[in-house]
């Protein structure tokens, strides 16, 4: 079987998130190409329609991926097929013309497939027969570690606390304000760290090296950082977005708050520092069956379903 991913390329390269996920494929057996869009803004995505056409009739692909709404907005205008698209929880979770213009495409050009992260996103994009399936976890690349050697390697400072705010602090719904707000209450010695120009191979590293990983989106569909948390067995908190709720459940030493309140989630956050220890992360990923060969799996069979 042969996939053509699409997805922005304006970073230079496929997003790390649609990268593993094509990895995961690549293993199960499934021949899987890359086009990225270069361009900004709406404008920018819809020059690419005719050179992506191009590319699709030149090839033979038996299955169009699109990842994020406006490459599926590319690849719809682009008469691309059978294509099955990727909703993320931007796509749904934004407010105003953003997601009307998801529902308009959808029903408009006939989707074949939409998969959706979490049920909370199925539940907010208001679209019929969607398909929920989180983002795998790759075992084998996070794993506990220690954090001291963690923390060397990284050349953290000895001593304190380290708490990992597991984004870019630009992007505005992540909320970093209130994750600094959060360990300002927390007491001193407090460190933050965050994922500025951090490859995604080296954010192992980042998990085991911090004391808690802080979480404090105003919104989400499934966050890869947090099952990437867990697979490395790191204590977390975390607003109560996408389906973090459902993912924590029964994991010790991880928190989410019913409130987007700083002082509720600095209760937890102090809690989870003086609590010490690995929780029981890993197992829960390996319980709820999100390692990446069993979500490609699920993601190859809707493939041969979509014609």
């Amino acid at each position: 079987m042969k996939v053509l991913f699409v997805g922005s390329g304006n970073h230079a390269k496929i997003s790390p998130i649609i990268k593993a996920q094509g990895d995961s494929l690549v293993k199960a057996g499934v021949d899987v190409d890359y086009y990225l869009i270069k361009g900004r803004g709406l404008k920018g995505y819809l020059k690419q329609i005719l050179p992506l056409r191009k590319y699709w009739k030149s090839h033979h692909f038996d299955v169009v991926h699109a990842h994020y709404s406006l490459s599926a907005y590319v690849a719809a205008l682009a008469g691309v097929k059978p294509l099955v698209v990727s909703l993320m929880g931007s796509d749904v979770k934004a407010t105003g013309w953003y997601s009307r213009m998801v529902r308009l495409f959808c029903k408009l050009f006939r989707w074949n497939n939409i998969i959706v992260k979490s049920k909370d996103m199925a539940d907010a994009a208001g679209i019929k027969n969607v398909q929920i399936i989180p983002n795998g976890v790759d075992m084998e690349m996070f794993v506990p570690m220690d954090a001291e050697a963690c923390r060397k390697k990284l050349g953290w400072e000895e001593g304190g606390k380290h708490i990992l705010f597991p984004a870019d602090p630009d992007r505005m719904e992540k909320d970093f304000p209130l994750a600094q707000e959060t360990v300002k209450l927390s007491g001193k010695d407090i460190t933050i760290h965050v994922f500025r120009q951090v490859e995604h191979k080296d954010t192992v590293l980042h998990y085991n090296a911090a004391d808690v990983v802080l979480m404090t989106s105003k919104w989400e569909g499934s966050p890869n950082a947090i099952k990437e948390a867990m697979a490395c067995c790191r204590p977390i908190v975390s607003t109560d977005v996408g389906d973090v709720k459902e993912r924590l459940s029964g994991v010790e030493g991880c928190y989410v708050t019913e409130t987007r309140d700083p002082n509720e989630l600095s209760n937890f956050l102090k809690s989870v520092l003086e609590w010490k220890g690995r929780t029981n992360g890993r197992d829960k990923i390996i319980a709820d069956q999100l390692e990446s060969k069993q979500i490609a799996d699920r993601i190859i069979t809707i493939y041969k379903n979509t014609k």
